[in-house]
């Protein structure tokens, strides 16, 4: 079962993601003669076996239905099993746009843990870029090197077991781009630096919570040549959106008038409350007439939640280029 590419029907072996709602799905491997059960029933693998996937499939008991999805790196990113703290979709389209990854491309990344961006990487630099994933926990690296075989990933990621932050990369002239998840990212930036295709453009990504690492990696950049370095703050914030209904300056007006002279507080839009429902009589003229002139809106809840995170970004530039420039201002002085 491939990430990158895409099978229309289920077979045996495959690895298909369970729907039962948004906030409830899970990863099984298709199996003779194998079972799943849940809440909406039991069922049977054999009758998976031969569906499409996108299929809705009813329990054999009748109890339910859930749907069968293709795997994709995004839905691995929901459903994976945690062995440490992973990157979401929002972070990971971010730092995969910031870091000009695409097919062809080669990356480092550091380190593996749960191996959430390593799929979306992979992806995105396949078929022929390489992704070498450095990880110091051996546990970690044996997990990881099974699941990206199994998803068809065994020849674009290359996994090694090392702590790079003692032992480097142990790599040169090799990559085009680099992450780093790590507690002391300042430690690998000498290494990443090696790394580095010395002809070309890189562009390298730290990911820190805490802004006292951002500020010792942008030093140790700093001091190996980098430029245009830049830290964004990623916070996840939701929108609730409403429908509200357009009102003209003079009608605003005349509300307010007739609120303040009945003693009420004045607001900014009339919102409409009532939601049309099955169960709800079919709406008048003037009311459709009314729904017509709503417009949606958003707002943020008062309190953001999640964890902060701060993405330090940078680019190499090759030896031969900071030639040219310090010739460059040589010569201006």
């Amino acid at each position: 079962m491939s990430f990158s590419g895409y099978k229309k029907f289920i077979e045996a072996g495959d690895l298909v993601i369970v729907y039962m709602t948004r906030d409830n799905m899970t990863p099984i491997y298709i199996s003779e003669n194998g079972i799943f059960n849940n809440r909406f029933g039991v069922f049977h693998h054999n009758d998976i076996i031969g569906k499409q996937f996108g299929s809705k499939m009813v329990s054999s008991n009748y109890r339910g239905f859930v749907y069968l999805l293709h795997p994709t790196p995004e839905l691995w990113t929901l459903v994976l099993p945690h062995r440490t703290q992973i990157l979401y979709i929002a972070d990971i389209s971010f730092i995969t746009t910031m870091l000009e990854m695409k097919p062809g491309v080669n990356v480092i990344e550091s380190g593996t843990g749960s191996g959430s961006f390593s799929h979306s990487i992979a992806r995105t630099i396949a078929p022929h870029g390489k992704l070498y994933s450095f990880e110091y926990h051996q546990e970690r690296v044996n997990l990881a090197k099974v699941e990206f075989a199994d998803h068809g990933y065994g020849d674009i990621i290359q996994m090694h077991h090392r702590d790079v932050c003692k032992e480097g990369f142990q790599m040169k002239d090799a990559v085009n781009a680099v992450f780093l998840d790590l507690p002391a990212p300042w430690d690998a930036v000498a290494s990443a630096k090696e790394a580095f295709k010395q002809d070309q453009t890189g562009k390298i990504c730290c990911f820190s919570p805490c802004i006292e690492q951002v500020a010792r990696t942008v030093t140790a950049l700093e001091a190996n040549g980098f430029i245009d370095i830049t830290m964004y703050e990623c916070l996840i914030r939701e929108h609730s959106v409403a429908p509200l209904q357009k009102i003209s300056f003079s009608d605003a007006l005349k509300d307010a008038q007739e609120r303040r002279a009945k003693g009420l507080p004045s607001v900014d839009s009339v919102a409409i409350k009532r939601k049309l429902s099955k169960d709800e009589p079919v709406p008048t003229a003037n009311e459709i007439e009314e729904a017509a002139n709503l417009m949606l809106v958003s707002k943020t809840v008062g309190e953001t939640r999640g964890h902060t995170s701060y993405l330090t970004f940078a680019t190499f530039l090759p030896p031969t280029a900071i030639q040219l420039v310090d010739s460059a201002n040589a010569k201006s002085d």
